[in-house]
């Protein structure tokens, strides 16, 4: 679709049947968490602060002072986190998001740089309510799309049987042959060199430049990913602790984080996070992050301060999850690229 006259009704038709479909699994969302007690919450696109995520290009803006002040800088967000965290700190116990979400310079099958983020957080849950979540949505929209397999190309999975959970360690066994843990013999600070080693030893090529987590995300592109959930989706969890974003380490192995993501036919459809509430370590986190941005990008991103004074003050403990919606409505489609089932595309 993209690059074409995308109204043009024969060009429409194409994907009238997918978009008909997205439409059912959006009405099953939203049934799906009213029934739960959920409140769907809109918070605004246009933040101080875009989202931390070190690799993440973010689209900058200014808000004009309509009363001849200065110019403030603004960001379109990259997920709705800040502001819907800010919600739980405010009383807000149960609440869902499906949002309008932007990343600069991304684009293929399974990217598009406007997509729709479905966020949703609970206050005392755990991860394992999460996935409980996430097994239950998922079903529930394949069954308002009239499916019975999420598709992609020729292979399919089935998302209605138990869903297999693996631990992050347990993948690197079981698919790279290796004992990942074993390379960060102090968890927050791994071993590149020992990861390195375990790389090379089966393949891999690392480059003199390339930090532990570059070396991770080679292992998981090459090694691993491309068997999760060709059979039935998989939950990875337990993510080293280096790698715990906004999450929590846990309590019961302090080498890891409560952190997972879901697999469907290869692809990623979620990130989830026992979520961190101390604003300080939070803080050094962000700090670090952007450190590293400054470093591999020559920019760096303000962080937003409210959002840590909302953590000081206090925020519940709680799970949080998102899952990219377009990924989830492009599988049950069995469409080959995000771009079948959007309404309208961003220009190129």
């Amino acid at each position: 679709m993209a690059g074409k006259e995308w109204w043009r009704p024969e060009v429409f038709a194409a994907r009238r049947a997918n978009l008909d479909l997205r439409s059912r699994a959006v009405n099953a969302t939203r049934a799906f968490f009213a029934a739960r007690g959920f409140a769907e919450v809109e918070t605004p696109c246009l933040q101080v602060s875009p989202g931390l995520e070190p690799h993440l290009k973010a689209f900058a803006t200014a808000l004009t002072d309509p009363y001849g002040g200065p110019d403030r800088p603004l960001y379109l967000h990259t997920s709705p986190e800040f502001a819907m965290k800010k919600l739980l700190v405010a009383g807000m116990p149960r609440l869902y998001q499906l949002a309008k979400v932007f990343r600069n310079a991304e684009r293929s099958a399974t990217h598009h740089p406007e997509f729709t983020m479905l966020e949703w957080y609970r206050a005392g849950a755990s991860l394992d309510d999460l996935m409980d979540d996430t097994e239950a949505l998922v079903q529930e929209c394949a069954r308002a799309a009239g499916t019975k397999l999420l598709r992609r190309e020729d292979k399919d999975c089935d998302p209605f049987v138990p869903w297999r959970r693996l631990s992050v360690a347990e993948a690197f066994g079981e698919y790279a042959h290796m004992d990942v843990l074993a390379t960060a013999p102090d968890p927050t600070s791994p071993d590149r060199s020992a990861l390195a080693a375990e790389a090379t030893r089966i393949g891999i090529s690392v480059s003199p430049s390339d930090t532990w987590e570059d070396i991770f995300f080679k292992v998981m592109l090459d090694r691993i990913e491309p068997h999760l959930g060709f059979d039935r989706p998989v939950i990875l969890h337990s993510y080293p602790v280096s790698m715990a974003a906004l999450s929590r380490p846990s309590p019961a192995d302090p080498r890891v984080a409560e952190r997972f993501e879901a697999y469907a036919l290869g692809v990623e459809l979620c990130n989830a996070f026992g979520e961190l509430t101390d604003a300080a370590e939070q803080r050094r986190r962000f700090t670090a992050d952007m450190d590293l941005k400054e470093r591999l990008y020559g920019e760096r991103y303000p962080l937003d301060e409210d959002f840590l004074a909302a953590l000081d003050l206090g925020m519940p403990d709680s799970a949080g999850i998102a899952l990219g919606f377009d990924r989830l409505v492009m599988l049950l489609a069995g469409a080959q690229s995000i771009d079948e089932i959007l309404w309208a595309p961003v220009a190129q």
